[in-house]
């Protein structure tokens, strides 16, 4: 059966990425919130945790906004330490 999570376990790759380089960037998770509603997308607090702790799934387009507000590329997010 094939089971739709990461080798750790988790929903999703760039989890704690996100994390370390929202901190970098000195933002809280409702700042890098409303950072991406500035560009369209309909995240809160909430989602940011829940993605940050990999209990959430990422779509490609919240990937992309992601990359876009975090100032970094698509495969800097998708770098999946486990995998080496």
């Amino acid at each position: 059966m094939f089971i739709n999570k990461s080798s750790n376990g988790k929903n999703n790759l760039c989890g704690e990425t996100v994390m370390l380089l929202r901190k970098k960037m000195g933002l809280s998770q409702r700042g890098l919130a409303e950072r991406l509603q500035l560009v369209g997308m309909d995240f809160d607090k909430n989602a940011i945790q829940r993605i940050e702790c990999g209990k959430r799934f990422v779509t490609d387009i919240e990937l992309l906004a992601l990359s876009k507000v975090l100032s970094v590329s698509l495969a800097e997010l998708l770098k999946d330490s486990t995998i080496e």
